[in-house]
């Protein structure tokens, strides 16, 4: 059970403490998109539907990654596609200098929850593959 391990624990909290940021950064968004531009020095946007439909969003996406969060053996695959997730925002911003902490802020999601799951399943699959009281 990856639930079970210190990898899959921490993976967890790493999910919860992502979602946590995404709505930080998505609410003011969504509140207050011109106040949030102008204090993050990106350019201004017109209309200012666009980066509040951009909150909204992360919004959703944030939601779509609880189950992950709350139960990493049951939706696996979910865990997979947050941190496909956080990849593609990656790739999506960083080549853009004005947008690049965008992509910087999923980097420091991505690289700890995909090695924490790894870890988290090779763990596992090393207990499963060990006969019970082999001693090994």
């Amino acid at each position: 059970m990856i639930n079970d391990t210190t990898a899959g624990r921490w993976f967890k909290r790493v999910m919860w403490l992502g979602i946590l940021a995404n709505l930080a950064l998505a609410l003011p968004t969504i509140a207050a998109p011109d106040m949030l531009i102008e204090f993050s020095r990106l350019p201004t946007a017109t209309p200012v539907l666009w980066p509040r439909f951009a909150g909204l969003l992360l919004v959703l996406l944030s939601v779509f990654y609880t189950p992950a969060a709350m139960d990493v053996d049951r939706y696996r695959i979910i865990a997979w596609f947050a941190i496909g997730s956080r990849a593609a925002g990656v790739l999506f911003f960083m080549p853009q200098p004005t947008y690049r902490m965008l992509g910087l802020f999923d980097l420091v999601f991505l690289v700890p929850e995909a090695l924490l799951l790894i870890v988290a399943i090779q763990s596992t699959a090393g207990a499963v593959a060990r006969p019970a009281g082999s001693g090994a």
